[in-house]
C-alpha cells in the first residue's frame, strides 16, 4: 500500500491507497515542530481503527511547501515505516508535466502536484481553483503543463485578518448568510466573506478565460471548494482530494503504486 503526505501551511493530510482504492485519510494542523514520534502515535492509532497496520505500507509520497516539516516527516517513514519516501521537488521525482513559467523553481509542490491530479481527471485546459490557506487560480494546458496563475489570500486568512485587526470585530464561521445585508455586525461580516470570496471567483475566472482565450473548464479543490461551488454557475466540478490524486499518480510514474 502508498501513504501518501500532503503537507499545508495549516493542514497536514496523511491517506493510505491500495491501488486506485483509498483505505483511510486523516488529517492534523500543521506544526514544523512536531516530532516524527508524535506523527508516528498519532498516525498509527488512527490507521488501526481502519484496520491498517504499518506493515500494510510498502511505500511512500511527501509533498510540503512547509521545509520545516520535511525532516520530521521523512524520518517518520523512514523510522517507522522502514521506507524511504520520494518526495515532490526532489531532482528524481517525475512529474510527468512540465512547468512553463519564468521561475518553475518558485512554483509551490502543492500547485504542481494538483495539476497532476487534475489533468488525470479532467480532459481539455483548466483552472484549478484551491480554497487553502492562499485561493490560487491555476492553469493547466490540455498536455497537463502548468502555465501560472493567480495567488490571492485564502478566505481563512482574510477571517483571521478581519478578527485580528479590528478591536470590536468578533471571529466568525465562513457560511453563506441568508442576506447580502447584514442587519448586525456577524452576518455583515460574513456576507462580506462569503459573498465577497464569491464576486472575486466570477470576476477572475472570466479574466483568465478571455487572457487564455481558450474553452477551459474549472475545477474547485480545497476543503471549502464545494461551498462555493454551489453559489456560482462558473465552477463546472468540484473533486476535494485533487492534491492526493495527484500524489498518487506521481507515485505510480515513479514506479511505486
Amino acid at each position: 500500500m502508498l501513504l501518501a503526505i500532503d503537507c499545508g501551511n495549516t493542514n497536514t493530510v496523511f491517506a493510505v491507497f491500495d491501488g486506485d482504492k483509498q483505505c483511510g485519510q486523516w488529517r492534523i494542523a500543521t506544526h514544523a515542530q512536531r516530532t516524527s514520534d508524535e506523527y508516528a502515535v498519532w498516525l498509527t492509532q488512527l490507521m488501526s481503527l481502519r484496520g491498517l497496520a504499518v506493515e500494510d505500507v510498502s511505500q511512500a509520497i511527501v509533498t510540503t511547501v512547509v521545509p520545516g516539516t520535511r525532516r520530521n516527516l521523512t524520518n517518520l517513514l523512514e523510522s517507522h515505516f522502514g521506507i524511504t519516501p520520494l518526495v515532490v521537488r526532489d531532482a528524481n521525482v517525475d512529474l510527468g508535466i512540465e512547468v512553463l513559467i519564468e521561475r518553475p523553481e518558485q512554483a509551490g509542490a502543492d500547485r504542481l502536484v494538483a495539476a497532476v491530479g487534475a489533468h488525470l481527471r479532467y480532459p481539455g485546459d483548466l483552472i484549478v481553483i484551491d480554497f487553502g490557506t492562499a485561493t490560487t487560480f491555476d492553469i493547466i494546458d490540455a498536455d497537463g503543463n502548468f502555465r501560472g496563475g493567480v495567488i490571492a489570500p485564502g478566505i481563512n486568512l482574510s477571517v483571521e485578518a478581519l478578527y485580528t485587526a479590528g478591536a470590536l470585530l468578533p471571529r466568525v464561521n465562513i457560511e453563506k448568510p441568508e442576506k447580502v445585508i447584514g442587519g448586525a455586525t456577524v452576518p455583515a461580516m460574513q456576507s462580506g466573506i462569503f459573498w465577497g470570496y464569491v464576486s472575486m471567483i466570477e470576476g477572475m475566472i472570466p479574466r483568465i478565460a478571455a487572457e487564455y482565450d481558450k474553452p477551459i473548464t474549472v475545477v474547485a479543490t480545497g476543503g471549502l471548494a464545494a461551498l462555493f461551488a454551489d453559489v456560482t454557475d462558473v465552477i463546472d466540478a468540484t473533486e476535494p482530494d485533487l492534491t492526493l490524486i495527484g500524489l498518487r499518480e506521481i507515485a505510480r510514474l515513479n514506479g511505486i503504486a
